[in-house]
């Protein structure tokens, strides 16, 4: 067995080339930019008026006039106007640009107006409430990076330059598989020997959130049939993900199917518990292999400890590492490290997240993940841990 730190690293060595495609902009959230976005214009594209009220010149004020006769109304989306009087002002609503010969705007809160007639009842600074053409950013200027992961925000920026088609990297391939004899699908009524599949449609959904659409797939307990269909649907994907058949059973035949494959073992086995028969390797042409152990708990485990990192690495999403505080002592014996449920919450005095054991009945109780939100990775070479220790926990909800 390797241990937990090792096998992250074996797993984070391991790359896929991901081609360019281009996607319409509603659709490229979640997805990593593959060309830097440049300002096409001005941020802002003109001097802007952010407040509702009038605009008038500055030069008056300073000479002492507090009085100015409104010329009309300058909307938002209008035109540009000009104010040829500079004795006067006018009207103009937020988002507007600033008319010509004016240089400042005054709020209404801060005007009394009657008759035509406004009367400015506070200070006034030269340029106030003007949001000036190229303060953000200048033309030509570098606003988003590539390589950079598309969020709400990237969304603005891309919609507000023009970019109704964007340049992004293209998604992985992925087929799920479940494995077993006992398992059927999830309308069917089960025999008393049967259960239904539940591991594929948890990895299945998780995959969404990164725009990720994988196939499902079944093998059942029959080694050359294992090897047949195996092999067909690596030929047609960049990344499996299997689930069971991976144990020391008679039936667990996925380990020698894949080996007769051709493909690469970079190991077997984790010191850790759950989750310990875990299977890495790597087929012809980069062909990515994860046999995750059959379990419920323990392939929920893998797949966010071990595969989820390597999914963010290869497709340009910032890595995610996070800690709690353990809420009590908890004692684990054996030599391995283990991954205990947890509850976590915010401590509103410390601002400090902290961990509550929800251990559960062993790595086939998946009914407990719905009590627990993450797990904390307690280290191999102890078997005491204190309440209040900080040690990193893998979320799996938000």
């Amino acid at each position: 067995m390797i241990s937990v730190s090792e096998a992250e690293q074996i797993i984070l060595e391991q790359t896929i080339a991901l081609k360019s495609i281009q996607i319409k902009l509603d659709d490229c959230v979640n997805h990593v930019l593959d060309e830097d976005i440049v300002a096409d214009l001005n941020f802002p594209p003109f001097d802007r008026v952010t407040m509702d009220g009038i605009a008038l010149s500055y030069s008056q004020w300073a000479k002492g006039q507090r009085q100015f006769g409104i010329s009309g109304v300058h909307t938002a989306g209008s035109e540009n106007v000009t104010l040829d009087d500079d004795t006067r002002c006018l009207e103009v609503m937020t988002g507007a640009i600033l008319p010509i010969g004016t240089d400042t705007a005054v709020r209404y809160e801060d005007v009394e107006i009657k008759d035509d007639l406004a009367t400015i009842i506070t200070d006034v600074v030269k340029g106030q409430n003007i949001h000036h053409r190229g303060l953000d950013r200048k033309q030509g200027d570098l606003l988003i990076k590539k390589n950079t992961l598309i969020t709400s925000s990237e969304i603005g920026v891309l919609a507000t330059v023009g970019k109704n088609i964007v340049q992004v990297k293209d998604l992985p391939k992925i087929a799920i598989i479940s494995t077993g004899d006992e398992l059927i699908d999830v309308q069917i009524q089960p025999l008393p020997h049967q259960i239904r599949k539940s591991n594929v449609h948890s990895i299945k959904a998780s995959l969404q959130e990164f725009n990720i659409s994988a196939d499902l797939h079944h093998l059942n307990d029959d080694m050359e049939g294992t090897i047949r269909n195996l092999g067909s649907i690596m030929d047609n994907y960049n990344v499996v993900l299997l689930s069971g058949g991976v144990s020391k059973g008679k039936a667990d035949y996925v380990p020698e199917a894949l080996e007769r494959l051709g493909v690469k073992k970079l190991f077997h086995r984790i010191k850790q518990r759950p989750g310990k028969p875990f299977w890495f390797g790597v087929g012809a042409g980069q062909k990515m292999l994860f046999a995750l152990p059959g379990n419920p708990v323990s392939t929920f485990l893998c797949y966010y400890r071990y595969f989820i990192p390597w999914l963010r690495k290869t497709l340009g999403h910032p890595t995610e590492v996070n800690y709690a505080a353990l809420a009590s002592d908890f004692f684990f014996k054996p030599n391995l490290t283990y991954f205990l449920q947890v509850k976590t919450f915010s401590d509103p005095s410390t601002a400090q997240i902290i961990a509550h054991p929800m251990a559960g009945h062993g790595s086939g109780d998946h009914a407990n993940l719905l009590q627990s939100d993450a797990f904390i990775e307690l280290p191999e070479d102890r078997s005491e841990f204190k309440k209040g220790e900080i040690f990193k926990i893998i979320k799996f909800k938000p």
